[in-house]
């Protein structure tokens, strides 16, 4: 039986549960000698691939891999890079397949999001084009969750929980600290399109009634000042205090974006500022002392404070993924398959990558309170398992002890590119 080379590469924003999917791709490889003859890892997603700049996973030991499963970011790198269409870049592909064809590589599996599974998509028609024999998987992660065909994506659950517990101990510092004139606390949370994460920190008031976030504003319901104002003013006037989450990518009703900061030169939009935007229209209208929050890269790489459901579905899709190429199945991805709430049960079932590539899932309209400020209790019920239990990890010197792993270069059997992919 012929043994080929499975490649894995990681794009996109990075999660605290990425790598415990790389590490179950790995163990999951070498249970099959017979049909794998080697793993390698490319640097920096697809980039590394046309760059040749790949890694030898084979230096990994039990413990190593176990460790890898516990830390958080990118082992291999990732990047924010689309491939061209094959028509429009032919050369972009010779030189992929010519990386694949150096190191008889027969099996491609691509961590991301909706992005990414696009690539898979290109890479599975390209090869099939060529008469390669390649099997291309996608692999889903993202702490967006807005990735169509898998009922929750591997690192949200954990991105959840972080950002979900940091309002309920602001919210805790808030009420301590509340006087006469009224205090507002902002947080603004990852979500360009969709509002999973701030709708997650609905969580905070453990079912409780005017506790933290009393407000959550997702990019699905357009803002409107005077409404929120009012609301905000109505809840610092009964308890003293507001607490409210935004998603940074809140837009007015005509579609404009509340806060940006700058376009890239491909005119992609960065965000951020847009909590700062809200606390500051707060106190410039309503006249409360405010403080505002971004935890940024804090949510996504919260090794600490990992979601074991999360961590156990990380781990399940990239066994799944390894499954997936040996058996053919090309331009799949392996998606959560919710069974029940209470109790969770979830299950892994194949999605064809090019029914869901570059779509993005929102929160639905029943998951939204009709006034757009809040989440319902379909909301609640959704969330609350994904955010379930704890991962026990290894602490040195008080801190999470995350390995330096030794991921040597394989050595290059082509030239250098020519030229920029």
């Amino acid at each position: 039986m012929t043994r080929r080379t499975l490649l894995y590469a990681q794009s996109g924003g990075v999660t605290a549960v990425i790598n415990a999917t790389a590490a179950a791709v790995i163990e999951t490889a070498r249970r099959h000698p017979e049909r794998i003859g080697a793993v390698c890892g490319a640097r920096h997603g697809i980039l590394g691939a046309l760059a040749e700049d790949l890694v030898d996973t084979a230096a990994l030991d039990e413990a190593a891999l176990q460790a890898l499963a516990l830390t958080p970011g990118g082992a291999f790198g990732s990047c924010r890079f689309d491939l061209d269409a094959p028509a429009d870049n032919p050369a972009q592909y010779d030189r992929l397949f010519a990386v694949f064809a150096a190191h008889d590589i027969g099996y491609f599996l691509y961590n991301g999001g909706n992005g990414s599974m696009d690539t898979v998509a290109k890479i599975s028609a390209a090869a099939r084009e060529r008469g390669y024999p390649l099997v291309a998987i996608g692999v889903p992660k993202t702490v967006d969750n807005d990735l169509e065909g898998s009922d929750c994506s591997p690192g949200f659950g954990s991105a959840a929980k972080f950002v979900a517990t940091g309002m309920l101990e602001a919210g805790l510092d808030l009420a301590a600290m509340s006087g006469r004139k009224g205090r507002v606390f902002v947080m603004e949370v990852m979500g360009r399109n969709a509002g999973w994460l701030a709708a997650a920190t609905a969580l905070a008031a453990g079912g409780q009634a005017d506790a933290p976030p009393h407000i959550i504003l997702m990019p699905e319901v357009p803002f409107d000042d005077e409404s929120f104002l009012a609301r905000v003013q109505e809840v610092v006037e009964r308890l003293g205090y507001c607490t409210v989450t935004v998603s940074e990518g809140i837009r007015r009703a005509d579609g404009s974006l509340v806060m940006e900061q700058s376009h890239d030169a491909k005119g992609h939009v960065q965000l951020g500022g847009a909590g700062q935007c809200i606390a500051r229209l707060i106190h410039a209208r309503l006249g409360y002392k405010h403080h505002w929050a971004i935890p940024d890269y804090l949510q996504r790489a919260a090794g600490h404070l990992v979601s074991a459901t999360d961590h156990a579905q990380a781990r399940a899709v990239g066994a799944a993924a390894v499954e997936y190429a040996l058996a053919g199945r090309d331009a799949v991805m392996p998606g959560i398959v919710r069974e029940a709430d209470e109790p969770y049960r979830w299950s892994v079932a194949a999605v064809d990558v090019r029914a869901i590539a570059n779509l993005e899932r929102c929160v639905p309209p029943h998951f939204i309170r009709a006034d757009g400020l809040h989440v319902t209790e379909a909301a609640l019920r959704y969330l609350r398992p994904l955010v379930e239990g704890e991962v026990a990890r290894p602490w040195r010197d008080g801190l999470p002890a995350y390995p330096a792993l030794n991921l040597p270069a394989l050595a290059r059997r082509l030239p250098p590119q020519a030229q920029h992919p």
